[in-house]
């Protein structure tokens, strides 16, 4: 049986790898590993107040252009679609890269979907080239996260990724 560790500011990235992939072991679908991928990090990462995935999918304004759609999470509703190159999750999204933000207010274009977040790090999902959607992290506390904590999260969702099937 699986235990959750206890949630830690400083967590062993390396024991928490083990335990992602032993979590989504025989299973691929993507709602049922994101699902347990986002309720993982919110209880076993200290001082979270939101973790999950927002998607891509076609604009609802039609043509070529693509927008994030909110996936599973864990934390307070949340905005339901952003565009892409707008906000933390919007310019991760359009750039392919990992933002770290230490002070969300300070950020051009953030978008506030809860007043209580300071800090964020959002993390694109590329597989076989293909962006899938972003990885979101908001905590209450200034400078929350760290290049340690950068490298760590994008090390867990390389094994979430390669557990999944997207199509």
């Amino acid at each position: 049986m699986f235990t959750t560790p206890v949630a830690s500011i400083k967590p062993d990235y390396a024991l928490l790898a083990r335990q992602v992939a032993s979590i989504l072991e025989d299973e691929r679908d993507l709602v049922a590993n994101a699902s347990q991928f986002s309720a993982f990090i919110y209880d076993t990462i200290a001082d979270l107040n939101w973790a999950g995935f927002y998607l891509a999918r076609p604009s609802k304004k039609g043509g070529q252009e693509q927008e994030l759609l909110v996936g599973p999470f864990q934390g307070k509703v949340a905005c339901a679609r952003i565009p892409f190159g707008r906000g933390v999750c919007g310019t991760s999204a359009a750039e392919r890269r990992t933002i770290l933000v230490p002070d969300v207010h300070a950020f051009p274009g953030h978008i506030a979907c809860d007043s209580a977040s300071n800090a964020e790090i959002v993390i694109p999902v590329i597989k076989d080239g293909e962006l899938f959607g972003v990885f979101d992290i908001d905590s209450p506390s200034l400078n929350r996260f760290s290049e340690e904590d950068q490298q760590g999260l994008e090390a867990l969702l390389a094994a979430f990724v390669a557990a999944t099937d997207f199509k």
